[in-house]
């Protein structure tokens, strides 16, 4: 049996399974399935589905369910990860990383230091770019659920709306304290962590977020690439409370 692409909130009715053109070129080009295989889907509420192919063609496939199951790969911690965007193309691998992490959604973030400045239908073509990543790797992870890609936001005004829904947390370079002696000891169901772009953050927008309720520390004695930073960070917040290096 083969994992396929999520399958949207339509695509089931009953014990009925329609694939949408992607993920019908994706069964019959890349995986080469044919009628009567059994293929594995995971629908909108996060149930692995097994599924029979009935008919395949190459911008529509359909299957009958034979059994369903629940898919136990999310984690317990509710992690955001906040990412000032970085130039090129590394928010693609930040989101992937994040995304093979289990975090529940991701935050682009413009900051003082953001080098990419685009129009608005720039960064809506980006937005959708990001989220067909975050919806890739979360099939090839095996993750329930498809990870939020939230819109753009400007740090400072997404700073001083941000609420106290949970543990903040922003890294620093130039915070000395480690973020292992900032956490607090015991459990927390929901955690934000905010890295800065190439250059990090600036003072004032450190000190907006510390005023918003962040924790404020640093990862270490050497300086970290932006794309490494939420990497590690989420890793380590994942390890602490959530279900990293679980069996």
């Amino acid at each position: 049996m083969t994992r396929v692409l999520h399958v949207g909130p339509d695509a089931v009715d009953g014990d009925r399974v329609i694939f949408e053109a992607a993920a019908a070129h994706h069964l019959g080009r890349v995986l080469r399935v044919a009628v009567g295989d059994v293929v594995q889907a995971v629908d909108h509420g996060g149930a692995l589905l097994s599924v029979r192919l009935t008919a395949i063609a190459a911008r529509r496939a359909e299957g009958l369910i034979v059994s369903r199951a629940p898919l136990a790969t999310e984690s317990p911690l509710d992690l955001t990860l906040a990412q000032g965007v970085p130039k090129g193309d590394k928010m693609d691998g930040i989101v992937r990383m994040a995304t093979e992490l289990g975090v529940t959604r991701v935050i682009p973030l413009l900051t003082a230091r953001t080098v990419v400045r685009l129009e608005p239908a720039r960064w809506t073509a980006r937005l959708g770019r990001w989220q067909r990543i975050a919806k890739e790797a979360a099939q090839q992870s095996g993750r329930a659920t498809v990870p939020e890609i939230a819109a753009l936001r400007d740090v400072s005004s997404w700073a001083r709306e941000t609420g106290p829904t949970g543990l903040l947390v922003c890294l620093w370079e130039e915070e000395r304290e480690g973020l292992a002696r900032r956490l607090p000891a015991g459990p927390c169901p929901r955690v934000t962590v905010v890295v800065g772009p190439e250059g990090g953050l600036t003072a004032d927008e450190v000190r907006g977020l510390a005023d918003a309720g962040a924790v404020v520390a640093g990862l270490g004695p050497r300086l970290l690439r932006t794309e490494t930073a939420g990497a590690v960070a989420v890793a380590l917040l994942q390890s602490r409370y959530g279900d990293l290096g679980t069996a």
